[in-house]
């Protein structure tokens, strides 16, 4: 199972590399701090360049569980949206990445951003559980997309074959 939909708004599962996507907004798994450092966040410095770590620079640092947009640089989308994702171990990790997923879908709704792309926020090197990551991000975005008009679509865009297993199979359980 690749896609939902609901009330004419999508949300799809996807592999590949986030910053390529051609999306209005990818959101980027940052740290407290919005410093664009690797993973995801490396990958948006290194093609979007400069100008989005310097965007950065003047709002960071933020808590975790909040996000903050930014302009997209050379990538294709037109934003990024930084959301604090929690390091595995932190405590209340559950509240504070329905929080990060939560509040990126806020930017986009407040923004009226047609699409967007998550990638699997924390499930790198802060170590959040993927099986869980994948429950939290696609029980949000769903009611979200219920509840709102914006985002009309929402990707989630996983890096390797094992993550997207995961997610496709958590959106199944939920479909059913």
């Amino acid at each position: 199972m690749k896609e939902w939909s609901s009330k004419g708004r999508k949300l799809k599962l996807v592999e590949g590399n986030i910053v390529l996507l051609d999306v209005e907004a990818v959101v980027n798994a940052a740290n407290t701090s919005l410093v664009l450092g690797g993973g995801v966040a490396g990958a948006i410095r290194n093609l979007g360049g400069p100008s989005i770590q310097e965007e950065c620079n003047k709002i960071g640092p933020i808590e975790v569980g909040e996000a903050a947009l930014t302009n997209a640089g050379n990538l294709k989308a037109k934003y990024v949206i930084h959301a604090a994702g929690p390091v595995h171990g932190e405590g209340n990790e559950e509240k504070k990445l329905c929080n990060a997923t939560l509040n990126s879908l806020k930017i986009a709704e407040e923004k009226k951003i047609k699409d967007m792309a998550f990638p699997a926020i924390s499930a790198g090197i802060f170590g959040f559980p993927i099986q869980r990551c994948s429950e939290i991000m696609l029980e949000t975005a769903m009611t979200f997309l219920e509840e709102h008009e914006y985002p009309q679509e929402v990707i989630f865009c996983l890096y390797g074959q094992d993550a997207t297993s995961v997610f496709e199979n958590t959106l199944k359980k939920f479909i059913e």
